[in-house]
């Protein structure tokens, strides 16, 4: 049985870096994708092959897409775009430049990537492709509005995307977690310190209070906070399953908010989503 191949992006940490060593002991061939040389060799220093990713750049889309296919004669049976960052602050100081830079790197990289991999899966007759999502894709929360705006769009896209590839052989599914331990908190405060200037907004005493000590504290996991692994173990569903689900929810929080939003009416679950 040939070995199945699988290209992960957003492989440096977290739930892309649980997912190349989780299914590189199930016997998939893993290309763990980095957006950094660095980070690449060190995940091939652990074993994996990674390619240079980088959503924000299109060369290297395209150069890095390349080198999987070099290796593998052409095949490619997953997709699983992971690897995406929060830029926090008020909707009203998010500079446009900011969403734009965000929205390259959690949506429009994405996009391209997968534009890219779809003709591949429709020559072979199959493939997977998995989006990583959030519950932030199903609700939203205050402080969040750059980082919930790019999986609204990312929902839509690839619900359109399902639709459309049906009957081709090609399986689309999205995995929506909640809190998972990750470096995405710690990443968020470099994009808030280049981008907000919050000592100037209307509401610094809002950030002073609110934000910058949620951002800066270190007061232990959230709560219901689970590994990364638990996202891996819905991936191996969403890719080896012979009826994958068009949506995976990881954590309480992202079944509690997806039941929420279906039973209350808004003005009900605006009141409860301004306490998060």
């Amino acid at each position: 049985m040939t070995t199945k191949t699988i290209l992960i992006t957003g492989c440096s940490s977290g739930i892309g870096y649980d997912a190349a060593h989780g299914l590189k002991a199930r016997g998939w061939r893993v290309f763990a994708a980095c957006r950094t040389a660095e980070d690449c060799k060190r995940l091939q220093d652990e074993g994996l092959e990674s390619p240079l990713i980088d959503y924000a750049a299109p060369a290297s889309i395209k150069s890095g897409l390349a080198e999987v296919l070099n290796a593998t004669n052409g095949r490619l049976d997953a997709l699983y775009n992971n690897g995406a960052y929060a830029c926090p602050g008020l909707v009203e100081d998010l500079p446009t430049d900011a969403l734009r830079a965000n929205f390259e790197a959690n949506f429009f990289g994405w996009h391209d990537l997968t534009r890219q991999v779809i003709p591949v899966m429709r020559a072979q007759g199959h493939g997977r492709i998995v989006q990583c999502s959030s519950v932030l894709g199903l609700v939203t929360m205050p402080w969040r509005g750059s980082y919930n705006s790019t999986k609204f769009a990312l929902e839509g896209l690839t619900d359109t995307m399902r639709i459309e590839l049906r009957g081709t052989g090609i399986h689309v599914s999205l995995i929506e977690p909640g809190p998972i331990t990750t470096k995405f908190r710690q990443n968020a405060v470099a994009q808030f310190e280049r981008w907000i200037d919050w000592e100037n907004a209307a509401r610094a005493d809002e950030y002073r209070d609110k934000l910058r000590a949620r951002l800066y504290a270190s007061d232990g996991p959230d709560p219901f906070e689970l590994p990364a692994s638990a996202v891996t173990k819905k991936l191996i569903h969403a890719i080896e399953a012979a009826r994958p689900r068009a949506r995976y929810y990881v954590t309480v929080p992202t079944y509690v908010m997806g039941l929420l939003r279906r039973i209350l009416p808004t003005r009900a679950l605006d009141w409860i989503l301004a306490r998060a």
